[in-house]
């Protein structure tokens, strides 16, 4: 029986462009100068009449600038994987509903981005296509009236919850690119997760045991450590999360903690910005892969250049909590699951 572990690539994908979108609350984080688009009404309905429309039309102008910056059209792309937080996918679906390109709709929470990267770069290395397309989006509003209360409720946030990031990312890649883009070599998709977490307030506690199944796998197939990687970056654990992952790390003998990031400790200011445990959702991996990491790894971008040390070998691993409204109210327990995409930065 074959093992089912990491998964090399026959050719590398490279990343040919990125963008990232992000609302109000994005825009005045850490990360907000690197951001793409922004909202410029201030009310996260980016010029529609609902948060749900607004979060397709997120993932419209993402999709629009990443194929500007890859100097492409529709018409160039052979599919397009995509995702979103909301029920049966609406965001993408009527999102891209007017591109030209074959679709996938994906659904695996916040670790959304990471499963279309797996599925995009296997679909186009694999089958040798053209370019395809990887989109996750959230939105805070629409995500916190469809699983927790809507925002006018004015309900109380308990310390380990997270604030579902206003965002979307879309990325580009080619199988025929040049060898300065940074690139994916091998991914390791993950394997639901339970243990026993039912607390729709701290899904950072429940994403955690994915992660380090994940990453200790990661690590046993491959005989590699924590200091071979410039980054390991979790999807959006979060505050809580973070802390299992790493001293659960620690604890099998494996130190991560100077390598290790979250996005969701990323995308705001955690410590002055009221956002508890830090960020979640689609949107949350997808911006910061997209508005930050990526950049740092060579991939050209029209924004100012985030700052850091240069990128050129990174774990990216998005973490998502697969509840429905259903489960949670029916009492069932929160899976977590954990795909991780490793990502090499180019030649030059």
């Amino acid at each position: 029986m074959p093992q089912k572990g990491i998964i090399t690539l026959p050719t590398p994908v490279r990343f040919v462009a990125a963008a990232s979108v992000g609302g109000a609350e994005e825009e005045a984080g850490p990360l907000g100068a690197f951001l793409d688009v922004n909202d410029v009404g201030g009310d996260d309905k980016f010029g529609t009449s609902s948060w749900e429309a607004a979060e397709g039309e997120m993932q419209r102008r993402a999709l629009t600038t990443a194929l500007g910056k890859a100097k492409l059209t529709e018409h160039d792309i052979d599919g397009v994987f995509a995702g979103d937080l909301q029920n049966q996918c609406v965001g993408s679906n009527y999102g891209l509903l007017d591109f030209d390109i074959p679709y996938f709709g994906l659904y695996g929470a916040c670790s959304t981005c990471a499963e279309a990267l797996i599925l995009s770069s296997v679909y186009c290395s694999g089958l040798m296509t053209g370019p395809v397309a990887a989109v996750a989006s959230s939105h805070n509003c629409a995500a916190e009236r469809q699983f927790r209360y809507p925002i006018e409720y004015g309900g109380q946030r308990a310390p380990t919850a997270q604030w579902t990031v206003t965002g979307a990312g879309a990325f580009i890649l080619s199988n025929d690119a040049e060898a300065s883009l940074p690139m994916i070599t091998d991914v390791l998709p993950g394997r639901t997760v339970d243990r026993g977490i039912n607390d729709l307030n701290n899904m950072g506690a429940a994403m955690a045991p994915a992660a380090i199944d994940t990453l200790k796998r990661y690590f046993d197939e491959t005989g590699r450590s924590p200091d071979s990687f410039d980054m390991i970056v979790t999807g959006d654990l979060g505050a809580e999360g973070t802390h299992i992952l790493r001293e659960f790390m620690a604890s099998l003998g494996v130190d991560i903690s100077a390598v290790h990031e979250d996005c969701g400790l990323l995308i705001y200011d955690v410590d002055g910005g009221d956002k508890h445990a830090g960020g979640s959702g689609c949107g949350c991996s997808a911006t910061v892969l997209a508005a930050s990491i990526l950049p740092r790894m060579g991939l050209p971008t029209v924004m100012p250049a985030p700052e850091g040390k240069r990128l050129h070998d990174v774990l990216f691993m998005a973490t998502g909590a697969l509840m429905s409204p259903a489960s949670v109210w029916q009492g069932n327990n929160i899976p977590g699951i954990c795909h991780l995409v490793h990502i090499v930065g180019g030649d030059a």
